[in-house]
């Protein structure tokens, strides 16, 4: 691999993790302080993971969708999907980080759901169109449209189950 190649793909390398660290550590700030009592409090359904399971699952999704994004982000730039891919993959990211400050700041599930509805929907955009770019940066995303589609579910739940506390 030429040092010119190499150096850009440690560049676009860099700001797939930057943007994706970013949303993580936005969505932490709200999440952390509502734990407990707020989180906690709430009435969850039989199918609730345990608080542990949700830091692995993220980091996991979290390197997968850098690695994805990293792969888009190498492709040659005149290409139209390219550009179309880039600003859905950015779009769930500003969704993924805005819906922590929706549920856990605003201690609302029901932004919860208006969040992470769109949210999904637009993973799995995303998910289509990265795949016509690249399949391995699709499959990447897959486990994410997963989780985030279990999310969904659960929120759902946990709104429904605290309509009258919340």
């Amino acid at each position: 691999m030429k040092p010119d190649v190499w150096n850009r793909d440690l560049v676009l390398g860099a700001l797939a993790v930057t943007g994706v660290v970013a949303a993580s550590v936005v969505g932490q700030v709200a999440t952390y302080p509502n734990l407990a009592p707020w989180y906690a409090g709430l009435v969850k359904p039989s199918f609730n993971p345990p608080n542990w399971i949700f830091s692995p699952v993220w980091t996991m999704l979290y390197v997968l969708s850098a690695f994805a994004v990293w792969r888009i982000l190498r492709l040659p730039k005149d290409s139209k999907t390219r550009r179309l891919a880039l600003i859905l993959f950015c779009l769930q990211l500003a969704l993924n980080a805005a819906w922590p400050w929706m549920f856990f700041g605003a201690r609302d599930p029901l932004l919860g759901v208006i969040n992470i509805i769109p949210q999904f929907l637009v993973i799995l955009v995303t998910v289509g169109t990265f795949y016509q770019l690249d399949r391995l940066a699709a499959c990447c995303l897959v486990p994410l449209a997963a989780w985030v589609g279990y999310a969904s579910i659960l929120n759902i739940a946990i709104w429904q189950l605290n309509a009258r506390t919340v």
